[in-house]
Protein backbone atom coordinates (compact mmCIF):
# COMPACT_ATOMS: atom_id res chain seq x y z
CA UNK A 1 0.00 0.00 0.00
CA UNK A 2 1.33 3.41 -0.99
CA UNK A 3 0.75 6.16 1.58
CA UNK A 4 0.82 9.82 0.54
CA UNK A 5 0.56 12.77 2.89
CA UNK A 6 1.21 15.69 0.53
CA UNK A 7 -0.15 16.91 -2.78
CA UNK A 8 3.42 17.01 -4.11
CA UNK A 9 3.82 13.29 -3.41
CA UNK A 10 0.64 12.55 -5.32
CA UNK A 11 1.80 14.62 -8.28
CA UNK A 12 5.18 12.89 -8.25
CA UNK A 13 3.55 9.48 -8.33
CA UNK A 14 2.51 8.88 -11.91
CA UNK A 15 0.61 5.67 -11.13
CA UNK A 16 -0.86 3.47 -13.81
CA UNK A 17 -3.28 5.49 -15.92
CA UNK A 18 -4.70 2.30 -17.41
CA UNK A 19 -5.97 1.03 -14.07
CA UNK A 20 -9.54 1.66 -12.96
CA UNK A 21 -9.26 3.57 -9.69
CA UNK A 22 -12.13 3.60 -7.19
CA UNK A 23 -11.97 6.23 -4.43
CA UNK A 24 -13.43 5.88 -0.94
CA UNK A 25 -13.36 9.34 0.71
CA UNK A 26 -13.45 9.18 4.53
CA UNK A 27 -12.65 11.21 7.62
CA UNK A 28 -10.98 8.21 9.24
CA UNK A 29 -11.85 6.42 12.48
CA UNK A 30 -12.69 3.55 10.18
CA UNK A 31 -15.42 1.13 11.25
CA UNK A 32 -17.42 -1.69 9.68
CA UNK A 33 -19.38 0.78 7.56
CA UNK A 34 -16.20 2.13 5.99
CA UNK A 35 -14.84 -1.37 5.49
CA UNK A 36 -17.98 -2.30 3.56
CA UNK A 37 -17.40 0.69 1.26
CA UNK A 38 -13.78 -0.33 0.71
CA UNK A 39 -14.89 -3.85 -0.17
CA UNK A 40 -17.51 -2.48 -2.55
CA UNK A 41 -14.78 -0.38 -4.16
CA UNK A 42 -12.60 -3.47 -4.57
CA UNK A 43 -15.48 -5.35 -6.14
CA UNK A 44 -16.02 -2.55 -8.65
CA UNK A 45 -12.33 -2.03 -9.33
CA UNK A 46 -11.85 -5.65 -10.34
CA UNK A 47 -8.66 -7.62 -10.04
CA UNK A 48 -6.80 -5.27 -12.37
CA UNK A 49 -8.04 -2.03 -10.78
CA UNK A 50 -7.02 -0.23 -7.62
CA UNK A 51 -8.71 1.12 -4.52
CA UNK A 52 -7.76 4.52 -3.11
CA UNK A 53 -8.86 5.67 0.33
CA UNK A 54 -8.59 9.24 1.53
CA UNK A 55 -8.55 10.06 5.23
CA UNK A 56 -9.00 13.74 5.94
CA UNK A 57 -10.84 15.36 8.83
CA UNK A 58 -12.11 18.27 6.79
CA UNK A 59 -12.30 21.47 8.87
CA UNK A 60 -14.70 23.05 6.38
CA UNK A 61 -17.38 20.52 7.34
CA UNK A 62 -17.43 21.59 11.00
CA UNK A 63 -19.43 24.63 12.04
CA UNK A 64 -18.05 26.83 14.87
CA UNK A 65 -18.33 25.08 18.21
CA UNK A 66 -18.57 21.62 16.63
CA UNK A 67 -16.41 18.61 17.44
CA UNK A 68 -13.53 19.13 14.97
CA UNK A 69 -10.82 19.14 17.63
CA UNK A 70 -12.06 15.99 19.35
CA UNK A 71 -12.97 14.06 16.22
CA UNK A 72 -11.15 10.69 16.52
CA UNK A 73 -7.94 10.31 14.52
CA UNK A 74 -6.56 6.76 15.08
CA UNK A 75 -3.97 6.95 12.28
CA UNK A 76 -2.17 3.66 12.92
CA UNK A 77 -5.36 1.64 13.29
CA UNK A 78 -6.83 3.22 10.16
CA UNK A 79 -3.72 2.48 8.11
CA UNK A 80 -3.70 -1.12 9.33
CA UNK A 81 -7.37 -1.53 8.45
CA UNK A 82 -6.69 -0.24 4.94
CA UNK A 83 -3.70 -2.53 4.56
CA UNK A 84 -5.73 -5.52 5.72
CA UNK A 85 -8.37 -4.77 3.07
CA UNK A 86 -5.78 -4.57 0.30
CA UNK A 87 -6.10 -0.83 -0.31
CA UNK A 88 -3.61 0.28 -2.95
CA UNK A 89 -3.37 4.01 -2.21
CA UNK A 90 -3.94 5.83 1.09
CA UNK A 91 -4.00 9.63 0.97
CA UNK A 92 -4.05 11.31 4.38
CA UNK A 93 -3.05 14.99 4.22
CA UNK A 94 -3.13 17.55 7.01
CA UNK A 95 -5.38 20.64 6.68
CA UNK A 96 -2.67 23.09 5.60
CA UNK A 97 -1.77 20.68 2.82
CA UNK A 98 -5.29 20.86 1.40
CA UNK A 99 -6.14 24.50 2.09
CA UNK A 100 -4.08 27.66 1.86
CA UNK A 101 -4.38 30.04 4.79
CA UNK A 102 -5.83 32.70 2.50
CA UNK A 103 -8.13 30.37 0.57
CA UNK A 104 -11.04 32.14 -1.08
CA UNK A 105 -12.50 29.55 -3.46
CA UNK A 106 -15.23 27.08 -2.52
CA UNK A 107 -17.61 24.73 -4.29
CA UNK A 108 -21.24 24.99 -3.23
CA UNK A 109 -24.50 23.23 -4.14
CA UNK A 110 -27.43 25.54 -3.44
CA UNK A 111 -30.69 23.54 -3.59
CA UNK A 112 -30.31 20.04 -2.13
CA UNK A 113 -28.13 21.39 0.68
CA UNK A 114 -30.76 23.81 2.01
CA UNK A 115 -32.81 21.21 3.89
CA UNK A 116 -32.27 18.48 6.49
CA UNK A 117 -28.67 18.50 7.71
CA UNK A 118 -27.94 21.58 5.60
CA UNK A 119 -30.45 23.62 7.59
CA UNK A 120 -28.97 22.43 10.89
CA UNK A 121 -25.33 22.71 9.87
CA UNK A 122 -24.77 25.86 7.77
CA UNK A 123 -21.75 25.57 5.49
CA UNK A 124 -21.33 21.84 6.06
CA UNK A 125 -22.10 20.78 2.52
CA UNK A 126 -20.03 23.59 1.05
CA UNK A 127 -17.15 21.94 2.88
CA UNK A 128 -18.14 18.52 1.54
CA UNK A 129 -18.39 19.73 -2.06
CA UNK A 130 -15.12 21.63 -1.85
CA UNK A 131 -13.08 18.76 -0.46
CA UNK A 132 -14.65 16.14 -2.77
CA UNK A 133 -13.89 18.35 -5.77
CA UNK A 134 -10.27 18.59 -4.66
CA UNK A 135 -10.03 14.84 -4.06
CA UNK A 136 -11.47 14.11 -7.51
CA UNK A 137 -8.85 16.38 -9.09
CA UNK A 138 -5.96 15.05 -7.02
CA UNK A 139 -6.69 11.31 -7.14
CA UNK A 140 -8.45 11.18 -10.54
CA UNK A 141 -10.73 8.22 -9.81
CA UNK A 142 -13.02 6.66 -12.39
CA UNK A 143 -15.56 6.03 -9.62
CA UNK A 144 -16.13 6.90 -5.96
CA UNK A 145 -18.09 5.14 -3.23
CA UNK A 146 -20.35 6.94 -0.74
CA UNK A 147 -22.58 5.42 1.94
CA UNK A 148 -26.37 5.67 1.92
CA UNK A 149 -26.42 6.44 5.65
CA UNK A 150 -25.38 9.98 4.68
CA UNK A 151 -28.10 10.08 2.03
CA UNK A 152 -28.21 13.85 1.65
CA UNK A 153 -24.46 13.89 1.09
CA UNK A 154 -24.84 11.15 -1.52
CA UNK A 155 -27.54 13.10 -3.35
CA UNK A 156 -25.46 16.29 -3.30
CA UNK A 157 -22.36 14.53 -4.62
CA UNK A 158 -24.42 13.06 -7.45
CA UNK A 159 -25.64 16.58 -8.29
CA UNK A 160 -22.07 17.92 -8.07
CA UNK A 161 -20.84 15.31 -10.53
CA UNK A 162 -23.74 15.98 -12.90
CA UNK A 163 -23.53 19.76 -12.81
CA UNK A 164 -19.73 20.03 -13.09
CA UNK A 165 -19.34 17.16 -15.60
CA UNK A 166 -16.94 15.12 -13.51
CA UNK A 167 -16.11 11.85 -15.30
CA UNK A 168 -16.65 9.97 -12.04
CA UNK A 169 -19.23 7.26 -11.44
CA UNK A 170 -20.88 7.50 -8.01
CA UNK A 171 -21.47 4.13 -6.33
CA UNK A 172 -23.81 3.93 -3.34
CA UNK A 173 -23.03 1.57 -0.46
CA UNK A 174 -25.82 0.32 1.83
CA UNK A 175 -25.97 1.36 5.48
CA UNK A 176 -24.17 -1.11 7.76
CA UNK A 177 -25.60 -1.59 11.22
CA UNK A 178 -24.58 -2.87 14.62
CA UNK A 179 -26.46 -5.95 15.92
CA UNK A 180 -29.10 -3.81 17.64
CA UNK A 181 -29.79 -1.82 14.46
CA UNK A 182 -27.85 1.37 15.18
CA UNK A 183 -26.07 2.54 12.04
CA UNK A 184 -22.29 2.45 12.30
CA UNK A 185 -20.85 5.94 12.76
CA UNK A 186 -17.56 7.33 13.98
CA UNK A 187 -19.60 9.43 16.41
CA UNK A 188 -21.17 6.42 18.14
CA UNK A 189 -18.13 6.25 20.38
CA UNK A 190 -19.12 9.62 21.87
CA UNK A 191 -22.27 8.07 23.39
CA UNK A 192 -22.21 7.17 27.05
CA UNK A 193 -23.68 3.85 28.15
CA UNK A 194 -27.19 5.20 28.75
CA UNK A 195 -27.26 7.14 25.46
CA UNK A 196 -25.96 4.11 23.57
CA UNK A 197 -28.67 1.92 25.08
CA UNK A 198 -31.39 4.31 23.88
CA UNK A 199 -29.98 5.14 20.42
CA UNK A 200 -31.42 2.04 18.63
CA UNK A 201 -34.85 3.67 18.96
CA UNK A 202 -33.98 5.42 15.68
CA UNK A 203 -33.97 2.16 13.75
CA UNK A 204 -37.11 0.95 15.52
CA UNK A 205 -38.97 4.13 14.53
CA UNK A 206 -37.78 3.89 10.91
CA UNK A 207 -38.83 0.26 10.58
CA UNK A 208 -42.26 0.95 12.05
CA UNK A 209 -42.74 3.72 9.49
CA UNK A 210 -41.65 1.48 6.63
CA UNK A 211 -44.08 -1.22 7.71
CA UNK A 212 -46.98 1.18 8.12
CA UNK A 213 -49.83 1.21 5.61
CA UNK A 214 -50.42 4.88 6.31
CA UNK A 215 -50.13 7.17 3.25
CA UNK A 216 -50.02 10.55 4.96
CA UNK A 217 -46.52 11.86 5.61
CA UNK A 218 -47.77 14.02 8.48
CA UNK A 219 -49.35 11.10 10.30
CA UNK A 220 -46.28 8.90 9.78
CA UNK A 221 -44.03 11.65 11.10
CA UNK A 222 -46.20 12.09 14.18
CA UNK A 223 -45.80 8.37 14.92
CA UNK A 224 -42.06 8.51 14.26
CA UNK A 225 -41.56 11.48 16.56
CA UNK A 226 -43.61 9.86 19.32
CA UNK A 227 -41.54 6.69 19.08
CA UNK A 228 -38.21 8.50 19.14
CA UNK A 229 -39.29 10.75 22.00
CA UNK A 230 -40.14 7.65 24.05
CA UNK A 231 -36.37 7.50 24.62
CA UNK A 232 -35.86 10.06 27.42
CA UNK A 233 -32.45 11.21 26.19
CA UNK A 234 -33.48 11.70 22.56
CA UNK A 235 -33.80 15.25 21.21
CA UNK A 236 -35.05 15.42 17.62
CA UNK A 237 -33.26 17.79 15.25
CA UNK A 238 -35.47 16.86 12.32
CA UNK A 239 -37.69 14.08 11.01
CA UNK A 240 -38.85 14.57 7.43
CA UNK A 241 -40.21 12.63 4.47
CA UNK A 242 -38.74 13.78 1.18
CA UNK A 243 -38.17 12.65 -2.37
CA UNK A 244 -35.01 10.58 -2.64
CA UNK A 245 -34.27 12.32 -5.94
CA UNK A 246 -34.47 16.02 -5.05
CA UNK A 247 -34.91 15.95 -1.23
CA UNK A 248 -38.08 18.05 -1.45
CA UNK A 249 -40.91 17.34 1.02
CA UNK A 250 -43.48 14.69 0.21
CA UNK A 251 -47.01 15.13 1.57
CA UNK A 252 -47.91 11.53 0.77
CA UNK A 253 -45.92 8.34 0.41
CA UNK A 254 -44.95 7.77 -3.21
CA UNK A 255 -42.27 5.69 -4.94
CA UNK A 256 -38.77 6.79 -3.89
CA UNK A 257 -39.94 8.56 -0.74
CA UNK A 258 -37.28 8.77 1.98
CA UNK A 259 -37.75 9.18 5.71
CA UNK A 260 -34.70 10.93 7.18
CA UNK A 261 -34.03 11.72 10.83
CA UNK A 262 -31.39 13.47 12.88
CA UNK A 263 -31.48 13.09 16.65
CA UNK A 264 -29.26 14.23 19.49
CA UNK A 265 -28.38 11.94 22.36
CA UNK A 266 -26.58 14.27 24.72
CA UNK A 267 -24.17 16.24 22.52
CA UNK A 268 -23.93 13.49 19.91
CA UNK A 269 -25.98 13.95 16.75
CA UNK A 270 -26.94 10.76 14.91
CA UNK A 271 -28.58 10.48 11.49
CA UNK A 272 -30.41 7.64 9.77
CA UNK A 273 -32.91 7.09 6.97
CA UNK A 274 -35.11 4.52 5.28
CA UNK A 275 -36.90 4.29 1.95
CA UNK A 276 -40.69 4.27 1.99
CA UNK A 277 -43.18 3.33 -0.69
Amino acid sequence: MKIFSTVAELHASSGNQNKRRILVPTMGALHAGHISLIRLARENAGKDGEVAVSIFVNPLQFEPGADFSRYPRPESADAEACRAEGVDVLFRPVPNEMYADDRSTYVEETILSERLCGASRPGHFRGVCTVVTKLFHLLEPQAAVFGEKDFQQLAIIRRLVRDLDFPVEIIAGPTIREPDGLAFSSRNQYLNAEERAQAPVLRVALLEAAQSRENSSARILTTVRTKIESAPLARIDYAEIVSADDLQPRLTIEPRSLLAVAVFFGKTRLIDNIHLG
